[in-house]
């Protein structure tokens, strides 16, 4: 059973789809500086997976979407999270090495290589938030299907 959405709204979902992404993968790469970060920027890019599903259907996102890519990808964000967290707890959990004697990230305050771990930190977490938000989504999407 394909989607019910018309022309215009098809046109405008492939449109704004990757803008969506864009948009997300910025707001994932300044969260250090802005407000913002993994959390919110994976969840504006799950966004667009949710438009996605909107416009062009079930059937056309059960053809792109692989559960196997996704989930893996999901527990890849959280075992990084977790490394990096870990990289400096010869001091504390969570303590920014990187950024107080890292030959890296650890730029001039204000600029986006700046922070030490917490870019690192940010990507990893939009890639969990992405990843999890889109497989709810499908779950519960194919699940209301299976129920007809």
């Amino acid at each position: 059973m394909g989607s019910d959405m018309g022309l215009i709204v098809k046109t405008t979902a492939r449109a704004t789809i990757p803008l969506i992404g864009i948009f997300g993968s910025y707001i994932v790469m300044h969260g250090h500086l802005t407000p913002g970060g993994g959390f919110q920027g994976g969840a504006t890019i799950a966004g667009a997976g949710i438009l996605f599903l909107l416009a062009f259907g079930l059937d056309e996102m059960k053809e792109r979407y692989n559960p196997h890519l996704y989930s893996s990808l999901e527990g890849l964000g959280g075992l990084a999270f977790l490394g990096v967290a870990m990289l400096g707890f010869s001091v504390a959990f969570f303590y920014n090495k990187l950024w107080h004697a890292g030959p890296f990230l650890n730029g001039k305050p204000g600029t986006l290589l700046s922070a030490g771990y917490l870019p690192i930190m940010n990507l990893v977490v939009g890639l969990k938030v992405f990843t999890g938000l889109i497989s709810a989504m499908a779950a519960i999407a194919l699940y209301r299907r299976w129920r007809e």
